[in-house]
Formats: C-alpha cells, structure tokens, sequence
C-alpha cells in the first residue's frame, strides 16, 4: 500500500443552453466519471472548485456534487476568464484529492465538446 498525498484532478464538460438542468445534469456526470476514473470516494476529496463560462449563470454547478451527497466536502464557484474565443457554454472543475495515484496515474476527465481542450487528455470517453 502506497503513501497517500494530496492531487489536482481536472475536468471539464460543455452544456447546450444555460438552464438549471443542463448545468446540474452535466456537472453531475462529470463528477461521477471523474471519481469512477480515479476511484475516488466522497471522504476521499479535499475540495472542490468550479467554473462557469460567462454565458452560464442558471444555477452553481455545485448543487449537483450537493446531490451527490458530497455535503461535507468545501465547494466553491467562480466565472471563468472572459477571453475572446474561448470555448462557450463550459463547467470546468478542479477536484483536490487525497490519493495513492501519482501525477501521471490521475485521470482527469474531458467530456463532450470539452475534450477539445485537452486533446492529449481525449482518451477517456
């Protein structure tokens, strides 16, 4: 059995409209994969950060890892940067873990029109 330490694990995925279901429905499926993928269990994450895309504002995408029961667990949400050309329609997550994995064993997750983002990440559908 390894040491455990604390990792980064990042994530993101892309929604069709700027509605409370969309956001809650894709930011719960992406926290899902992201703990399936890295074996993670809810007393095994430090804390959450989330970001919207400034043309998300229908709910805190936080609301979904609430549903998942993760209600002890530190989440917070933020906009992300206004740069010009940047992907539209985006929940991005940074997810802190406590982890026997190392760097190059965590699986960070990209789903939908978000894989685009980290191309050489893609491989986890």
């Amino acid at each position: 059995m390894g040491c455990s330490v604390v990792r980064g694990l990042r994530g993101a995925i892309n929604v069709t409209e700027n509605t409370e279901s969309e956001i809650l429905e894709a930011t719960r499926e992406l926290l899902v994969r992201m703990a399936q993928a890295n074996n993670i269990q809810k007393e095994d994450i430090i804390s959450i950060f989330f970001t919207l895309t400034p043309d998300l504002n229908a709910v805190f995408p936080a609301v979904a890892a609430r549903e998942l029961g993760w209600n002890e667990v530190p989440l917070l949400c933020a906009v992300e940067a206004d740069v010009p050309g940047a992907m539209a329609f985006c929940v991005r997550v940074m997810m802190h873990i406590n982890t026997e994995l190392s760097q190059s064993q965590v699986k960070h997750i990209y789903l939908r029109e978000a894989r685009n983002l980290r191309v050489d990440l893609a491989d986890n559908t």
